[in-house]
């Protein structure tokens, strides 16, 4: 029978392995035209910061000097959204109303028609997360505050490229070439 003592410094051991473990965070940041870039970085610089606090670009990735970002939202890997109302890191049940983290009814099995989808008044319990950047958040949203000196579209050129059709539906391009020729 082991000892409580080696108990305990096994799980210190155990703990401080765990701790220097770094997570991956998929990073999207939005400009104001709707522009999302994607970005994932493993740091530990995140873990603490709560929603909505201001952070500098050179946090998030050297490249983005000059930048500074607010922390507009998160989500764990299973999908609970993290929230300003619910403090620390763990996962809760709170009761909401329509808005973040509470579109629209679930949907019932039957045969009954429903007429309205988002009845006035419905409140339903929900698990969120708590608004504490931890391990367990596997995205986070920022939203851009200051500009820096190089724009996002030359810092992530990959993701600037125009998205192509489909194969099987002609571009305009191609629309064009189609027409001379028939011509």
């Amino acid at each position: 029978m082991h000892k409580p003592q080696e108990i305990k410094t096994f799980l210190s051991k155990l703990l401080n392995k765990l701790s220097d473990i770094q997570m991956v965070f998929k990073i999207n940041i939005s400009e104001k035209g709707g522009k999302t870039y994607k970005l994932e970085i493993d740091t530990n610089a995140l873990e603490g910061k709560q929603l909505h606090d201001k952070i500098q670009g050179t946090e998030v990735s050297p490249d983005l000097g000059g930048y500074e970002f607010e922390i507009a939202g998160a989500s764990d890997s299973a999908g609970f959204t993290a929230m300003k109302d619910v403090e620390g890191i763990g996962l809760k049940k709170v009761l909401l109303n329509y808005g973040k983290g509470f579109k629209k009814r679930p949907k019932k099995e039957g045969k009954k028609k429903r007429s309205d989808n988002r009845p006035k008044g419905l409140r339903l319990r929900k698990t969120v997360r708590g608004k504490v950047i931890s391990k367990a958040i596997s995205q986070i949203n920022l939203k851009i505050l200051k500009e820096g000196g190089k724009q996002l579209s030359e810092i992530f050129p990959d993701q600037n490229k125009p998205k192509e059709a489909p194969e099987g539906v002609p571009s305009e391009e191609g629309k064009a070439k189609a027409e001379e020729k028939k011509e």
